[in-house]
């Protein structure tokens, strides 16, 4: 641009000049901007020079002045070096723009993961809870068969009255229509002490433990359950030894 860069770099930065609009706009602040720079910068001439212009002048006023080559020269140096200055600072500008989305694209990426970790890790903590219930001697495991109304149906539970637990495996439970729920509850001395409602997307869970219970009763019950068993939808139930 400035007649002082290497000819292929000089047709490089064109080429970037002519496709970038963005970049053309830049670049005629710049020369306004490095119009600015020169003559702020610019030195003074020895007064020897000032007194051969006012010897030219007053020999001959039709004569020019000849531009200062040494000021010329100067302006074309911190022109170029300002250029590149600024070409280098708008690339690693753009640069750092893109490692910037790139770096929260990886940190969005990384809280998913941990997201999904953190839901396997509190998985397998559950299983391996139901799993120590399931496999400890002390755990008694009754089976409530389905009755007339829903004879298909089949409920596995693990009572363990020393831990006070009770794990229950409903995948042999019928699918339930979207306005009921199934509900467990426990018969001490002949009243109904709900347990908890049985949840749809699970095929082991935990359900409360009740003292001195005497069996395990399942009903279908309103959505999301009821403060009394409607004896009515009783599916089935198991005695307790």
């Amino acid at each position: 641009i400035l007649g002082t860069l290497d000819p292929l770099m000089e047709t490089d930065i064109e080429i970037l000049i002519n496709e970038d609009t963005e970049l053309q706009s830049l670049l005629k602040q710049m020369e306004a901007d490095f119009e600015t720079i020169g003559l702020e910068n610019a030195i003074e001439p020895p007064s020897t020079i000032k007194a051969e212009i006012l010897k030219s002048i007053t020999n001959s006023g039709q004569s020019g002045l000849k531009p200062n080559k040494t000021y010329t020269l100067y302006i074309g140096i911190a022109a170029s070096l300002a250029f590149l200055f600024m070409l280098g600072s708008f690339f690693l500008y753009q640069e750092l723009d893109n490692t910037q989305e790139q770096l929260q694209i990886v940190n969005s990426e990384i809280e998913n993961l941990q997201l999904e970790l953190n839901e396997v890790s509190d998985s397998l903590s559950e299983t391996n809870k139901w799993y120590l219930a399931i496999s400890d001697p002390e755990t008694e495991q009754y089976v409530i068969k389905g009755n007339n109304l829903l004879p298909d149906a089949k409920l596995i539970s693990y009572v363990n009255h020393k831990t006070k637990s009770v794990v229950i495996n409903t995948s042999k439970l019928p699918k339930i229509d979207d306005d009921h729920d199934y509900q467990m509850w426990a018969d001490v001395d002949g009243e109904m002490i709900n347990m908890g409602v049985i949840a749809r997307d699970k095929e082991v869970m935990t359900m409360a433990y009740i003292d001195n219970a005497e069996s395990l009763n399942v009903t279908i019950e309103p959505l999301g359950g009821n403060d009394h068993p409607t004896v009515s939808r009783l599916i089935g139930n198991v005695y307790l030894n």
